[in-house]
Parts: structure tokens; C-alpha cells; sequence
């Protein structure tokens, strides 16, 4: 059994949004449930978020999506490259959260149990 954890991080790398699915789930179907309780100024994700769908969705609410295009787009769009480069802060929240031994090999056999230790870690990382 395989599971995703989805975050939503602020500009400091801490978490706002948690979330968990399947692993055979894509990436993008859980960026618009999560970002429906949070107002961010701009959505740093990679390429696995390029869809038209939700980049429409994003600008009709005011945030600017910073999301590289895909290879095989037919009209690539701009992406900002310096402010893409702080999702790395993202990277750094799923690395110390895999510095867990539970969340890292996830002993939990409930989603629920497993979330609640997934957010019990981000409570301890939000403290340090």
C-alpha cells in the first residue's frame, strides 16, 4: 500500500494544509480542495500541476500561479523562475517530516491514524 501526502506550505516553509491520498492518485487533485480554506498570494507548484483547469481557477481568484509548463504544451506560458526557486521550502517540509521513522515507513493502517501522525510531526517541526 502506497499513500501521498499533500502540503500546502506558507512563505516559510511552515504547513497550512494537509492532506493524504492513495499513491496511484495524480498530484492536481488535490490542489483545489486544499486551497479552498487558505487566500495565498501565489501557488509555487511543479509540473505536475500544469493544467489549464486549474490555472484558470487560480487567476479567477487573484493568485498567481507559478507553475513551469510542461514540455509538450503547445503555447508555453511565462513562469517566474526566481520566485519558483523558494518551493524548495516545500521540499525541506517533506524532508524533515520523513526524518519520522512512523511517517516515513507508515506503520498506521488507517488514513485516519496515518494523517494524525503526519500532523502530530508537522506540530513537532512547527515547534523547532
Amino acid at each position: 500500500m502506497t499513500t501521498k501526502i499533500h502540503a500546502i506550505c506558507d512563505a516559510l516553509g511552515n504547513p497550512v494544509e494537509l492532506g493524504i491520498t492513495p499513491g496511484q492518485d495524480a498530484d492536481i487533485s488535490q490542489a483545489e480542495p486544499m486551497l479552498e480554506n487558505i487566500d495565498p498570494d501565489a501557488f509555487l507548484a511543479d509540473r505536475a500541476y500544469d493544467a489549464d483547469r486549474l490555472i484558470d481557477r487560480l487567476t479567477q481568484r487573484g493568485i498567481t500561479p507559478v507553475i513551469p509548463p510542461k514540455r509538450n504544451r503547445t503555447t508555453q506560458r511565462e513562469t517566474d523562475f526566481a520566485l519558483y526557486r523558494e518551493r524548495n521550502l516545500v521540499e525541506r517540509f517533506f524532508n524533515k517530516l520523513k526524518q519520522f521513522r512512523a511517517i516515513a515507513t507508515r506503520y498506521d493502517k488507517l488514513k485516519s491514524t496515518f494523517l494524525a501522525a503526519v500532523q502530530f510531526a508537522s506540530i513537532i517541526i512547527l515547534l523547532n
